[in-house]
């Protein structure tokens, strides 16, 4: 891939040389994240040998004409606690060149990808989390004619400085129903349907006690369905066999599905969602473990949370076999309307649930007794409309948004949560389910154009686990600059000494694309989750730096 940095590189020298800067574009980012760190051993917080930890990006995307190109660069001196130290080093793991002319699209190098909801496949990035999966190879894209789009991959995956040995090879097709029939381009129905087949390829290293199969398949259909105000999708995948370490290296093929359908008008909004999910980990090395050389993606089912005791307990989709729904309402009350006021209320209430799947042991030769799970079998069966006896999480939410007056507006939030700790946490200093109830109040003061307060308060009720939380944030803002002093604080612990304030104040400054903060404080141990894959954060105290920028 050094090639690949050579053509960048000439790509934009060229242009200079002939002058032809003014038809080029360059575009990228830049994101460095530092922290200083104070040992507490209260809190359980340790400071490596550095002393120090910094994580940096930047991200340079060229285009001129039919050509773009781009290269990442990374840097951990050393890596921040809580992100894997596989990562420690620095170099340009990232580069692409792609060329674009008519119909045709043709990428080699580093890449993202997604086909349809990422059920088989999809490969992105979330810094926040260490996450990265990009792909390494060729990606062909072709629009043979309007309303038929085909994609096509070959690649092996990033796995922290290293690519894997194993290859993906997929395909992918969307058909528009609307455009490809011009007849229907006013009507109120649209539809689309696609279709995807992945391939992947891994020696089987002569394993002394299985016959593991080389070359693992997954294909998906889906469906979009729009008529008027309602909308509909749907996706299936279908996995063959494929024993890892994920499933325990049982022989059961892998299944999901994924059901979406929405109503919306003005002033309100309804959203439906069913999955179920049955072993559908989906790795390049079948031996890899928490979140490397993942080559698919189940959407999460359950409701993103943005305070921090509400995502407290946050939930995980779990590969080896869930069942879930959702539903949302939104409405607004109509100005000057009973409830709804001067300016109208909005209420959201949202309900997530989340089960076992129904499995049903199969015989094992050699054993007296039905096994599930057992190591080089089928593993088990499952009735696939079946729900299973064990609740993994529910969350209901109610939330009611108003404007008070031109210069007061805020929420209320009231959550009740189930989270079963054993399953979705596993091994841990607790197990069982956690019963909780949240609350939250967040309110904004505008003192005078672009010049605001915002105050919070948060309070997690739970007898299980480490008890009650309360939260509390004062946010002040003026042109440019913000300022922040928050406070946690565990009152409801079971043990005294542990019962600690996490005190952090941070201000910030900021002006167009640019965004610098400084934080000072303590952070406390958890899990966080974004889009359902997550990292265990470690206790910390000290000074972080953060600086973002664009262009």
């Amino acid at each position: 891939m050094k090639n690949l940095l050579i053509l960048f590189c000439l790509l934009i020298t060229s242009t200079l040389t002939f002058g032809q800067i003014e038809k080029g574009q360059l575009h990228g980012s830049f994101q460095s994240d530092f922290q200083y760190y104070n040992e507490d051993s209260i809190i359980g917080a340790t400071v490596p040998a550095e002393q120090i930890g910094l994580n940096s990006y930047a991200n340079f995307n060229y285009m001129l004409g039919n050509f773009s190109a781009g290269i990442r660069y990374e840097g951990y001196l050393p890596t921040l606690n809580g992100y894997d130290s596989r990562y420690d080093g620095v170099g340009i793991p990232y580069k692409y060149i792609s060329y674009k002319k008519d119909e045709l699209e043709v990428v080699v190098g580093s890449f993202y990808e997604q086909f349809g909801n990422g059920l088989v496949l999809r490969a992105y990035e979330e810094k926040n989390l260490g996450y990265d999966n990009a792909f390494e190879g060729v990606k062909v894209k072709y629009n043979p004619i309007n309303g038929i789009y085909l994609k096509g991959l070959i690649s092996k995956q990033r796995s922290f400085w290293e690519f894997s040995d194993g290859i993906i090879r997929g395909i992918d097709g969307e058909v528009s129903i609307n455009e490809l029939f011009k007849k229907m381009d006013e009507s109120k129905f649209v539809i689309s349907i696609g279709g995807s087949f992945v391939s992947k390829f891994q020696d089987d290293n002569d394993h002394p006690f299985y016959n593991l199969p080389e070359n693992v398949s997954a294909s998906a259909g889906r469906l979009n369905l729009t008529a008027g105000k309602i909308n509909f999708s749907t996706e299936y995948a279908y996995k063959i066999n494929d024993p890892s370490s994920d499933n325990g290296y049982i022989y059961k093929p892998g299944e999901a599905l994924i059901v979406n359908t929405s109503y919306s008008q003005k002033g309100l909004g309804v959203f439906l969602s069913a999955k179920r999910v049955d072993n559908m980990s989906y790795r390049l090395d079948r031996d890899a473990t928490l979140a490397n050389l993942n080559i698919n993606y189940i959407p999460d089912i359950t409701k993103a949370h943005a305070y921090s005791l509400a995502a407290m307990y946050p939930y995980a989709t779990q590969l080896n076999g869930e069942f879930g729904f959702q539903c949302e309402v939104n409405y607004l009350f109509k100005k000057k309307s009973t409830l709804g006021g001067k300016y109208g209320t909005r209420l959201s209430i949202n309900f997530s649930s989340v089960y076992s799947i129904d499995k049903e042991a199969v015989e094992v030769e050699d054993l007296d007794s039905l096994v599930i799970g057992q190591k080089g079998t089928d593993g088990y069966t499952s009735e696939f409309f079946k729900i299973g006896d064990e609740l993994f999480y529910q969350d209901l939410n109610i939330e009611i948004s108003k404007k008070v007056n031109k210069k007061i507006k805020g929420k209320i939030i009231y959550q009740n949560q189930i989270y079963n700790n054993s399953v979705i946490h596993g091994a841990g200093d607790w197990h069982g389910k956690i019963h909780a109830h949240i609350g939250i109040i967040d309110v904004t003061y505008k003192i005078k154009s672009r010049n605001t307060i915002r105050f919070e308060i948060q309070e997690l009720y739970t007898k299980d686990q480490y008890g009650e939380w309360v939260s509390g944030l004062i946010e002040y803002n003026i042109p440019n600059w913000f300022f922040t002093v928050m406070d946690q604080y565990n009152y409801g612990n079971s043990d005294s000494e542990k019962k600690v304030h996490y005190p952090k104040v941070s201000i910030g400054y900021k002006k167009g694309t640019n965004r610098i903060q400084i934080g000072y404080g303590k952070q406390r141990e958890g899990v966080m989750c974004i889009g359902g894959v997550c990292r265990n954060v470690p206790a910390a105290n000290g000074l972080t730096l953060s600086i973002t920028s664009s262009f």
